[in-house]
């Protein structure tokens, strides 16, 4: 049976458990996370945390509705045991009618179809040795990597409050949150559970990013360059940087995202795979 739970009654550690043994976990999914990134969140639970799948939600006006939160790539249902299609349809169709609205980015193995449209994310396999991981970058990204090399450029830990000052000089991001950043990366360094890195050119940071780590996941979850940073190529840099770093280790460094062309382009140069996840919208008014 499944049943709608609110945060303030779930069972935090059974709710966890679930997310971290499940065969699709994701660290967008656990429960620190959201208390995070979402405004609110509840939880569909199927009997006793067998699967699970969080809702999160906003209110405008008097009208609830469900909506992805920033910096949260994929939800959906999670579970350690096997579904079918039909166990979870019948999570989306449990989601309460007051919510007016659904908008969810959805985890690859909720391919439910109907109210459905595939997007791209780019992953890169660690377990081999970077000598075969860089065989596979495109010329151009060999290239650019070995530029950086002799530049001496370095890649070393940076405040976030740094990268969050090149982004606010040299990007326009539609409804990006400092905030939420900045709550992130705190407890990700308090937690060892991820790094801020940056690229430097002597005692000049160029750029850098945001890394989470959650099981066999390298996530890029954030990153901002300066203009003299992409000119200098350090997003290559960097990236190479965590390859090499974590060559044959049972990883998958998760690039999150690349449904622009150029940005797929770049992360594909890698010589990384795409997997598809899935975007699920509807209004209360349309059955599944």
């Amino acid at each position: 049976m499944i049943k709608y739970i609110k945060r303030k009654d779930l069972d935090v550690k059974k709710y966890n458990a679930c997310i971290d043994n499940a065969k699709q976990s994701r660290v967008y999914a656990l429960s620190w996370y959201l208390d995070i990134v979402a405004d609110n969140w509840d939880v569909l639970v199927l009997d006793d945390y067998k699967a699970v799948m969080p809702i999160p939600w906003k209110q405008k006006y008097l009208i609830k509705y469900v909506t992805q939160p920033l910096f949260c790539q994929q939800l959906g249902v999670f579970s350690s045991i096997s579904l079918t299609k039909i166990d979870i349809m019948a999570f989306f169709k449990k989601i309460p009618f007051r919510f007016k609205k659904v908008s969810l980015h959805i985890n690859p193995s909720n391919p439910i179809g109907k109210n459905c449209i595939t997007k791209k994310n780019y992953m890169l396999d660690l377990h081999e040795d970077y000598q075969n991981l860089s065989a596979n970058f495109s010329k151009t990204r060999r290239q650019r990597v070995q530029a950086g090399k002799k530049n001496n450029l370095e890649v070393k830990p940076v405040a976030i409050d740094k990268l969050l000052e090149i982004q606010k000089d040299n990007y326009n991001y539609k409804g990006f949150s400092k905030t939420i950043l900045l709550k992130l990366s705190t407890y990700v360094l308090a937690n060892r559970s991820g790094a801020v890195l940056g690229v430097y050119d002597q005692n000049e940071v160029l750029g850098g990013g945001l890394f989470i780590t959650h099981k066999d996941r390298i996530v890029y979850l954030f990153s901002s360059f300066s203009s003299r940073g992409r000119k200098y190529q350090a997003a290559s840099f960097l990236i190479n940087h965590i390859i090499e770093q974590n060559q044959q280790e049972n990883k998958i460094l998760d690039f999150e995202g690349g449904n622009i062309k150029s940005i797929g382009d770049f992360f594909k140069s890698f010589g990384s795979q795409t997997e598809p996840f899935y975007h699920y919208s509807k209004n209360r008014f349309i059955k599944i």
